[in-house]
């Protein structure tokens, strides 16, 4: 170097000179003082007159022999808005804090901060100010998800309230049994802040699904008390005859209550994810339940002594029926206020109609089978044989639906902003790559369904997030399908051939498509966070290739990669494996011959690369609470090519200067960009979408399939040590679907136990099990009814009823069984109610002979019919604004609404099939 001085004495002279010391204290004049020795850095001007040697007296500074600068460190990220390029930063949420209350702190923090950002003044006199602009915020996605089920939660209560004034046309009783729901849905949310369960979707998803039962108990409490204070004993008082009619069927509802919280069970049980998840359903479900049993067992009975003064013969029809009238069109007007289910495009009147006949039409069908019921029964129990055909094929097509459907561990959640995470070639340059990352966001911006793009290369300063340089994650923000502007009314902002998220990701692979860069699969963020923690892959599938060197997983993952493009089930487009030894290497090879005749060691010379051509940190300047790094490095001129890199010197012991190529051999290789392992396997992935359509475990099942057989035939060959395995989002549903077939049979155990408990025979237990396990069946027909095309397949007033009910593949998932265990409690409290009416007229009136065991039949199930098809019409009618929500969460919800949904149809059948299963029993005693 210039001077005689070499690179490792700069080095030293710039370590030695950045000290600050302690000496202790003195003690002057009985005062104690404090010694420092100052000696940090300050300024350029301090580093260029350190000193690294002396020639002649006369000494030799760093500013004589380097040029000193302040310059940024090397970056190896970059953060990019809509083509601009910007400066971010991440905030993690602690384990186990609550999002939303960190989120308004964060907000606090930075409102609180606001006034001190930096500023300046421009010469036009403008102003310009620093600010922080969140551009990823839950806020809003809380919200909204909460907002859509609170909504849905309360149009389900005020669709109860219709149905049960309709079809009880009795006021007082309408009054009593409407107000078992808000009181027990309030009791649910004390128990949810005494036990620490927070309100997410999930949370009032649980209580959402439990509406139907609820009102169940209240209408069966308030049916026995109305039927017996029409025939009252005479020599007993109104509040003893309320409570023995109580307690003549609540021994019944318990039993109810308590199948349905068992039932749950294997929701409390599930772990992991999905654990996570459900778990706060089966909480607050079980809540809703129980309440709901306190408040029809203590509070209805008290109501209903205090409303219901007279015999129903006694009350006046004609005023109140005007008053019922005039409630029923009230609420219901109020209701398609909130629900507007054909959208804000249509005016409110064409809104009420469809909502009237929709509710109208089905409550007409509940009244025509109600009338129709007893001459069906008389006919079912004549023909048994011929009466149980139609639940048989019911049930043969719930096992043959149930067959036929996908599996996947969740439904896709819309969360509204999706995660494009393409990658550009290993050998892309750092402007190389923010340059097509500008180009990318800014032609993903200009879609007018998007409100934000904001894209990430490389990785930010977290261990949390080492990433490349060519790996890209650009959150993109879309608008919602409906808003409201600024006169407060409804819009779409929506283009017209745009009906789902699915046609948005579309645009945006279409915007963002790019010679150079890759495509992506569809993502969003909170999923794929889960994903990359659970699997440590960028795509919910993918396949993990472990290996005993880089250059054979690599060479494997390709061949897979030719592979998998040729599946029907997988999109090609998405199909990459990983570039594993793809980056540009200049490797340094020290000959260990050469360096030992100079007398110089190994690490000598890799300190002067460090150094010299690295920019090694030497020391750390000291600036109030502000910390930086001191450098020292060869000009660029002097290390930009591989030639100048041989001319780099390394000072002997002897003093000598000798070139770096004399020392080692400099070339160009291929080397890993990333080097990733699992139980200590080398390992590379090779990701891969499905088409929407498809399920996650049947595609999986399918490349696994095509593979081996490409193994077996010889077109595939396993190199020697290297195995492969299918990963992602499927495992949790494999790992949840085994937990689940072990545990759904223990929980129908329990709720066998508790039946046998109630009745004392195993045939009523066994018969009411017929009825559950036909609601199940009806529950799958409706899903596999979901997946074809044609169903539902019509426009009304010029809304497409497909989209209005989100007609779409369901596969099963861990959602669906939520909702099927949930039918499996209601489908329960009709069997158990209806059997219990049962064997009350049974042994009240023992029958002799075989007219006698039927007619007894037919007056149980008199008194039955009309509570179920309120609970039917309940729950059927009350999840309609769930599944024609179109806010977030919705799709979430259907998949747990639709079992409901579907066996609603099949439990209007058990009023026939528990009758005459009963019936038949007792004609065979009969008959013995």
């Amino acid at each position: 170097l210039a001077s005689g001085v070499t690179i490792e004495q700069i080095a030293r002279a710039i370590r030695e000179s950045n000290l600050d010391v302690g000496a202790r204290t003195l003690e002057i004049n009985r005062a104690e003082y404090l010694v420092r020795g100052l000696g940090f850095i300050r300024s350029v001007g301090d580093l260029e007159q350190t000193v690294i040697a002396t020639r002649k007296h006369t000494p030799i500074r760093i500013g004589d022999v380097a040029r000193v600068t302040l310059g940024p460190a090397q970056r190896r990220g970059a953060l990019d808005d809509a083509g601009a390029e910007a400066v971010g930063g991440v905030v993690v949420v602690r384990y186990g804090e609550n999002p939303l209350e960190v989120i308004q702190r964060v907000k606090a923090k930075i409102a609180e901060i606001a006034p001190g950002l930096p500023s300046r003044t421009l010469a036009d006199g403008t102003t310009s100010r620093v600010t922080i602009n969140p551009f990823y915020d839950r806020t809003t996605l809380i919200h909204e998800t909460l907002d859509t089920l609170s909504t849905a939660l309360f149009q389900q209560i005020l669709i109860t309230i219709i149905i049960v004034l309709v079809m009880l046309r009795n006021l007082r009783t309408s009054l009593l049994i409407s107000a078992v729901l808000p009181l027990a849905v309030l009791a649910a949310f004390i128990a949810m802040k005494a036990t620490g369960v927070d309100a997410n979707i999930m949370a009032l998803a649980g209580i959402a699904i439990a509406i139907g039962t609820m009102v169940d108990m209240g209408i069966v409490f308030a049916e026995n008390i109305v039927q017996h204070l029409a025939n009252p004993p005479a020599n007993q008082s109104r509040a003893r005859v309320i409570a023995h009619a109580a307690a003549e069927v609540a021994p019944a509802v318990v039993t109810s209550a308590l199948t349905t919280v068992v039932s749950f069970l294997p929701v409390f049980a599930l772990t992991a994810a999905e654990g996570k998840l459900f778990r706060p359903v089966a909480y607050t479900k079980s809540f809703a339940i129980l309440a709901a049993l306190l408040v029809s067992m203590i509070a209805l009975p008290a109501f209903a002594h205090l409303l219901i003064r007279r015999r129903p013969s006694e009350a006046r029809p004609s005023s109140t029926n005007a008053w019922l009238i005039l409630i029923v069109v009230g609420i219901s007007l109020l209701l398609t206020r909130d629900w507007l289910p054909l959208g804000p495009g249509h005016h409110f009147i064409t809104n009420f109609l469809f909502v009237a006949v929709t509710i109208g039409v089905l409550l007409l069908a509940f009244f025509a089978f109600q009338r129709a019921y007893v001459p069906v029964l008389r006919w079912s129990l004549k023909h048994k044989a011929l009466a149980l055909l139609l639940p048989v094929g019911i049930l043969a097509g719930g096992v043959g639906a149930w067959s036929s459907l996908g599996r996947e561990f969740m439904p896709p959640f819309d969360e509204g902003s999706f995660l494009y995470m393409p990658t550009t070639m290993p050998h892309a340059s750092f402007g190389q790559a923010l340059d097509m990352l500008h180009t990318m966001d800014a032609a993903i911006q200009a879609i007018p369904e998007v409100d934000r793009a904001v894209g990430k290369l490389g990785r930010a300063e977290s261990p949390l997030d080492p990433a490349p340089v060519s790996m890209f994650e650009t959150l993109v923000t879309y608008k919602p399908e409906f808003g409201v502007d600024a006169d407060g009314d409804r819009v779409r902002y929506w283009r017209e051939h745009i009906r789902s998220p699915q046609d948005i990701w579309d645009e945006i692979v279409k915007a963002a498509n790019a010679p150079g860069l890759t495509s992506a699969p569809m993502l969003m963020p909170i999923n794929t966070r889960i994903i990359m923690l659970q699997s440590g892959m960028r795509a919910p599938m993918g396949i993990k290739v472990y290996g005993p060197d880089l250059e054979t997983i690599e060479a494997f993952g390709m061949e897979l990669e030719a592979l998998l493009r040729d599946i029907p089930a997988i999109r090609p487009e998405t199909v990459f494996a990983d570039r594993v030894v793809g980056k540009p290497y200049i490797e340094i090879d020290i000959n260990r011959e050469a360096i030992g005749r100079y007398g110089l060691t190994i690490g000598r010379v890799q300190d002067v690369i460090q150094v010299a051509l690295g920019g090694k940190m030497l020391t750390r300047t000291v600036e109030g609470r502000e910390r930086y790094p001191v450098r020292a490095r060869y000009m660029r001129e002097e290390r930009d090519s591989i030639e100048a890199l041989g001319r780099v010197l390394v000072s002997a012991p002897a003093g000598e200067q000798i070139p770096l190529e004399q020392l080692a051999e400099i070339r160009y290789v291929k080397g890993p960009q990333v080097i990733k392992s699992e139980d200590t396997f080398l390992t590379s992935y090779v990701l891969f979408d499905k088409l929407p359509e498809l399920s996650e475990v049947d595609v999986v099942e399918e490349a696994r399939s095509f593979l081996f057989g490409k193994i077996a035939s010889g077109e595939l060959e396993v190199p020697e040590g290297v195995s492969y395995r299918f990963a992602g989002s499927y495992e949790n549903q494999v790992r949840s679907e085994q937990r689940l077939v072990l545990l759904i049979p223990v929980a129908l155990t329990l709720v066998f136990l508790l039946l046998y408990l109630q009745f004392r025979r195993v045939v009523t237990t066994l018969i009411i099990y017929s009825g559950v396990v036909l609601c199940v069946a009806g529950g799958f027909i409706l899903i596999w009814l979901y997946g074809r095309p044609w169903f539902l397949d019509f426009e009304i007033l010029g809304t497409d009823m497909q989209h209005l009910f989100h007609i779409g593949t369901v596969n099963i998932s861990v959602a669906v069984w939520v909702g099927v265990i949930a039918l499996l409690g209601i489908a329960t409290d009709t069997g158990v109610v209806m059997a219990t009416y049962l064997s009350q007229r049974f042994r009240a009136e023992p029958p002799h002979t075989v007219d006698e065991v039927r007619e007894r039949a037919v007056e149980a199930g008199q008194r039955r019919v009309r509570p179920c098809l309120m609970t039917t019409a309940t729950t059927a009618l009350a999840l309609l604004p769930v599944i024609t929500s179109q806010g977030r969460g919705a799709d979430v919800m259907v998949p747990m609404a639709l079992p409901s949904i579907g066996g609603m149809g099949s439990i209007l059948l058990t009023l026939i099939v528990v009758p005459v299963l009963y019936a038949w029993v007792e004609e065979r005693q009969l008959s013995r």
